[in-house]
């Protein structure tokens, strides 16, 4: 089992930047495919960013591309998500997960609580 605890999540306004951090324990996380996901109000939930084990392979959903940046430190056990120039539609609970590298969820296998990200305009 990999447990996933995010944190960094708040209130900011329209332009303005936010750090997401991952923290995982349990078994070794290494080996895993990381990738941050989103489900806002109403909506499914949706794929935002994934890293290779190895952190040298990334993909961004459209809407992250050249926004934000996907990055892990497996010494520390520690993803990151860092979000530029947020934008309203960006506000959604953000959740980590370990598994596949994929754009997919259910190639998950591990998830955290979710961290709440709320941009105001």
């Amino acid at each position: 089992q990999v447990q996933l605890v995010e944190s960094g999540g708040g209130l900011v306004q329209a332009g303005g930047s936010l750090r997401l951090s991952c923290a995982a324990s349990g078994r070794t996380f290494t080996p895993y495919a990381m990738g941050w996901f989103r489900q806002a109000p109403g909506k499914e939930r949706e794929f935002v960013s994934t890293i290779s084990w190895d952190g040298n392979t990334t993909y961004y959903a459209d809407s992250a591309m050249n926004r934000f940046t996907i990055s892990r430190d497996n010494a520390q056990s520690m993803i990151y998500l860092t979000m530029n120039n947020l934008k309203p539609e960006d506000t959604a609970v953000y959740y980590c997960a370990a598994g596949f590298h994929s754009d997919y969820a259910d190639d998950y296998d591990y998830w955290g609580q979710g961290t709440q990200v709320t941009v105001s305009s």
